[in-house]
């Protein structure tokens, strides 16, 4: 059964840190800790049941309690199942955005920087053109740049 697990928001990394190196000394049926981009504020935790989720959370910093209705696998999947269409976007590529603030503008992507995950592009419908740098999974790609 998968658990969310309410801890302090921006301490998502942390509190499962710490609760892996709990894990690791103790002998209790506790089988996975996620941390899912974008959930702010909790991870999962997957566990034989409630009360053995609530024994291994307990007294431990940054965490908060635990939510009283449990997740199905399905409802996980979906969770970590990221649509992205970040690892296809390169230099020079033509994109459209498909959330934010620019949602349905295209642009040309002038520069890819894969460690931050940010795009920096050139919008094409205005009257002057300004770099904007942005998020990679707000765009997808409409048209690869064309290799020489």
């Amino acid at each position: 059964m998968y658990f969310v697990v309410k801890v302090t928001s921006g301490q998502e990394r942390i509190a499962a840190n710490m609760l892996q190196n709990k894990w690791s000394k103790m002998a209790i049926p506790i089988y996975a800790i996620l941390v899912v981009e974008g959930m702010k504020g909790y991870i999962i935790v997957e566990a034989e049941d409630e009360a053995v989720c609530r024994e291994f959370i307990i007294r431990d910093k940054n965490i908060k309690g635990i939510l009283p209705q449990p997740l199905n696998e399905a409802e996980v999947e979906k969770l970590v199942t990221i649509k992205s269409y970040a690892a296809e976007i390169e230099k020079d590529d033509m994109v459209e955005f498909v959330s934010g603030p620019f949602k349905g503008y295209k642009a040309r992507v002038l520069k890819v920087d894969d460690v931050k995950g940010d795009i920096t592009v050139e919008l094409m419908d205005v009257v002057v053109p300004i770099p904007i740098t942005t998020k990679m999974n707000t765009a997808k790609v409409l048209q690869k740049a064309q290799k020489m």
